[in-house]
């Protein structure tokens, strides 16, 4: 079992920044890689970003690269996502999630342990 804590959250205005993060307990943190999705309300769960292992190869969905910025620390067991350029579209429920495969999913189900969320909101 993996135990994922997002923190971070907020509500901003247009073109501002947020830093999230999220903390890991249990088995090796290491040994997973590690992703981000959002939910708007009414959407379904969308992918953001994922980061490998070793945290040498990230990937981003279209709709935030050059925007956001994930990274993590395995000396700390703690992954992040900075938030730059914020628009009223990426408001949403923030989530973790962790994924022991090595190949990049995007979709939700592929991942294995889920943290419950932090709320970001950006105002017009």
């Amino acid at each position: 079992q993996v135990q994922l804590v997002e923190s971070g959250g907020g509500l901003v205005q247009a073109g501002g920044s947020l830093r999230l993060s999220c903390a890991a307990s249990g088995r090796t943190f290491s040994n997973y890689a590690m992703g981000w999705f959002r939910q708007a309300p009414g959407k379904e769960r969308e992918f953001v970003s994922r980061i490998n292992r070793g945290g040498s190869f990230t990937y981003y969905a279209d709709s935030v690269k050059g925007r956001f910025t994930i990274s993590r620390n395995n000396a700390k067991n703690t992954v992040y996502l900075q938030m730059n350029s914020l628009r009223p579209e990426d408001t949403a429920v923030y989530h973790c999630a962790a994924d022991r495969a090595v190949v990049v999913h995007t979709s939700p189900a592929e991942y294995d342990y889920w943290g419950q969320g932090t709320q970001v909101t950006v105002s017009s």
